[in-house]
């Protein structure tokens, strides 16, 4: 049989995970609409723009087939409903569908009907398929339209095994949003937190993982040792992170690849907040010794921890800068919590947190443009600033929020927010830089001090 032009897309992938397959058609990465100054974008800045409005049909697929994840056409409703509910989370967008809307056929994914859909009022068109593979995998097709000028802004398609169906509706939601802020992407990508349940004086901690939307959630620990401060490496494979195993306060490195932990360092009085350096090569942590907390660094393989900090008080949450050039830290030297840029190396310590009240718990944007913080006083709340100190703003106004961890392309911030109260009990929230878009993340339990690693492979 002679293939369609929407199976001849299909036909030139080689079957790998999460693999995004390039149409014959396209010879360079599009631009986005942002960029060509015309056609559909969204200014992800404005607070008071209207929503755009997105109608995702659920994605058909061709012949009905059964998979370990479910029969083709169940996913296809279901990729398109984690579609949805991502560009939906995002803040910027109004999405409609898959329930309610109208159907396509397959041979409509690649050529829509646009005089109808400009009926529905629909300023942008999400259309899409599920094909099974003969090899078990399946192929995703995702295409994004301009109705009103009946054009096509961008295409993809992914193979994925049945078990990865929701990195593709992850990735499609990628492309769309990339496409139309001309920001980079988010949704394909996970999240590491600490797990709580339990009295608030008797507290049961435990590592977990799950996709940045809450699903797909495991725990990493059995909670027999509370865990602490989990920040994930550059490349996604580890984790490093605090935990009282043996009664010892030591830090460790977990591989979720082989799902086993290593030792990092112990025999100290106290060593917590490790960070991995941009490049994964170091691990920075701090270290109390003789009653002196001070920053050090150690290679991600182990060895002997080098000091970069010998002021008197407690230095402690190094973040490196993208580049890995600068350290932000914070620092109670001045008699308050406050925060401080060095040079990677230890040298030139200067202090850039002048506001009210006290700040903790600082993190380098990835875009290398902000500094995220928790102020204190009166409350806790997340903030950013830039790295010189100017133009801070407080993104949350509730009672207990600390702990702020970014999004892989800088736009939005992670973090735990407390129960006023005697309860402990604690949830892992989110924000973007208009502060505009608060929302909490669903997990199975109690949740605190996430970390949200870098875009999946």
């Amino acid at each position: 049989m002679k293939p369609t032009p929407l199976l001849a897309l299909i036909l030139t992938a080689a079957p790998a995970t999460a693999q995004e397959v390039t149409p014959p058609t396209v010879t360079a990465p599009p631009t986005t609409a942002a960029q060509e100054g015309e056609g559909l974008a969204v200014d992800v800045t404005d607070e008071s723009a209207q929503d755009l409005t997105i109608i995702i049909p659920p994605m058909p697929t061709q012949q009905v087939v059964s998979t370990p994840a479910g029969s083709t056409d169940a996913l296809g409703r279901q990729i398109a409903q984690v579609i949805t509910d991502n560009l939906r989370n995002s803040g910027l967008f109004k999405p409609l569908g898959p329930t309610g809307v109208r159907a396509v056929p397959v041979s409509e994914v690649s050529a829509p009907d646009f005089g109808y859909w400009r009926g529905a009022t629909a300023q942008a068109l999400v259309q899409g398929f599920v094909r099974a593979n003969g090899d078990g995998n399946l192929t995703v097709g995702c295409y994004l339209y301009d109705v009103a000028l009946g054009s096509e802004l961008a295409r993809e398609g992914f193979i994925v095994s049945p078990a990865d169906w929701r990195r593709a509706a992850h990735k499609c939601a990628d492309t769309i949003y990339t496409r139309l802020t001309g920001e980079g992407p988010y949704f394909d990508s996970r999240v590491i937190y600490v797990s709580e349940t339990g009295p608030k004086n008797r507290r049961i901690k435990r590592l977990a993982i799950m996709d940045q939307d809450g699903a797909n959630h495991r725990f990493l620990t059995n909670g027999q040792s509370i865990v602490l401060t989990p920040r994930f490496s550059p490349d996604e494979r580890r984790i490093a992170y605090m935990s009282y195993q043996d009664d010892k306060p030591s830090l460790y490195v977990y591989d979720l690849n082989a799902r086993t932990q290593r030792l990092l360092v112990t025999n100290v009085s106290l060593a917590f907040a490790p960070r991995f350096s941009p490049d994964g090569r170091w691990i920075l942590f701090t270290m109390s010794t003789a009653g002196n907390a001070d920053i050090y660094r150690i290679s991600a393989n182990g060895g002997t921890p080098q000091r970069l900090t010998n002021a008197p008080g407690i230095d402690t949450g190094g973040s490196y800068s993208p580049d890995g050039r600068k350290i932000v830290f914070e620092s109670d030297r001045s008699g308050t919590q406050q925060l401080y840029v060095m040079n990677a190396d230890g040298s030139n310590q200067q202090r850039i947190s002048f506001g009210g009240g006290r700040y903790a718990t600082p993190a380098w944007s990835p875009r290398g443009d902000l500094i995220a913080f928790t102020r204190m006083g009166g409350g806790f709340r997340i903030g950013v600033m830039n790295p010189s100190g100017g133009g801070e703003k407080l993104l949350t106004q509730a009672w207990g929020d600390e702990g702020p961890s970014w999004s892989p392309n800088g736009r939005v911030l992670l973090f735990s927010r407390g129960a006023q109260g005697a309860s402990g009990k604690s949830d892992i929230w989110s924000v973007d830089l208009t502060g505009s878009n608060a929302r909490r993340i669903p997990t199975q339990l109690d949740g605190s001090d996430p970390s949200w690693g870098p875009l999946r492979p």
